[in-house]
């Protein structure tokens, strides 16, 4: 055989075969926290599922960077990781109402956002004697008069609960002045504005569903509305605020963002990484097991959720004066 021949076929197996895709290696998850919190549960869970499900070779590196809510990992990365494919950083809710309300030092844009797995659902509830029977109800009461209910939840004014609530008031027409006459009450967790309620020292509460289920289940709180795209699995009977008109949801989900400058494939990879272990029994076994609903947003629609969500606290933090 001529060694022109040779180099037309060895030409024609390298057209033949794939562009190797992008693997992350060494990889690192930054949890903005100290240990035992939400952004620590993410990045050590998601890490060592990773692993057992095979779609890491090696274990993930996890590094604790507490310090202003989120903000001092998200100045790290953005200053001096910016263009590092192998780091990926827990993010919640929480970091996004502090991207809109001007905490950190960049907005939304300053990073890519990979995916969220799951959330905890925000809920509204009422106590069993209260006149107010409906989602509708209440939101015409507060437009009637924002000052005639009080509300509280487990963040201060400003906080997500808090914005919640002014999302829901806003998308059923009230005008903006009036958000900020809304009465708020901020408890240390969602089960003491659960039992102040019971006492009918609040009207309304609001907060994520994981930590006030069992007075649902005990029916010594009337639910409302659940603040999730569809009804939640452990709680069929609850209507969705969505279903009821108000085209809004109240995620505080777990989710992930990496440094801006990394390549489309280099960020695709991990997309599909996390989709894949999203799909997983592990994931979603340890996920419920967590009291997480299941919810997966990846890649370009994740990130235009992100950038809605900021866009729309910005406005609500706006309207009550958090910001100017």
């Amino acid at each position: 055989m001529t060694l022109s021949k040779l180099g037309r076929i060895a030409g024609l197996a390298a057209v033949a075969l794939p562009l190797m895709a992008f693997t992350p290696q060494n990889t690192e998850c930054i949890a903005p926290a100290n240990p035992g919190g939400g952004w620590d549960f993410t990045c050590r869970t998601v890490g060592k599922l990773l692993v057992e499900e095979k779609l890491l070779a090696n274990p993930m590196q996890v590094t604790n960077m507490a310090g202003a809510v989120g903000a001092v990992a998200f100045a790290n990365v953005t200053a001096k990781r910016g263009d590092d494919p192998n780091l990926i950083v827990a993010a919640s809710t929480v970091g996004i109402t502090q991207i809109a309300q001007n905490k950190y030092p960049a907005g939304a844009d300053a990073v890519r956002w990979v995916a969220m797995l799951g959330a905890d659902v925000g809920v509204v509830m009422v106590n069993k004697g209260s006149p107010i029977k409906d989602l509708a109800g209440l939101l015409d009461a507060l437009k009637k008069d924002p000052t005639s209910i009080v509300a509280g939840g487990s963040s201060g004014v400003g906080g997500w609960d808090h914005l919640r609530l002014l999302l829901l008031a806003q998308k059923a027409g009230m005008p903006t002045a009036d958000l900020k006459k809304i009465r708020w009450v901020q408890y240390s967790g969602g089960s003491d504005a659960a039992t102040q309620l019971m006492g009918n020292h609040i009207g309304v509460v609001l907060t994520d569903i994981g930590e006030i289920a069992g007075f649902i289940e005990s029916g010594d709180v009337v639910p409302l509305a659940a603040m999730s795209d569809e009804r939640l699995s452990a709680f069929k009977d609850i209507p969705t605020a969505k279903e009821q008109g108000i085209d809004v949801t109240g995620y505080n989900w777990r989710g992930f963002y990496m440094p801006a400058k990394v390549t489309d494939e280099q960020y695709q990879a991990w997309v599909d990484m996390m989709e894949k272990l999203y799909r997983s029994e592990a994931w979603q076994k340890e996920a419920t097991s967590k009291g997480l609903t299941l919810v997966w947003r990846g890649g370009k629609e994740f990130d235009a959720f992100v950038r809605t969500s900021e866009a729309e606290m910005r406005d609500v933090s706006k309207a009550i004066g958090v910001i100017k």
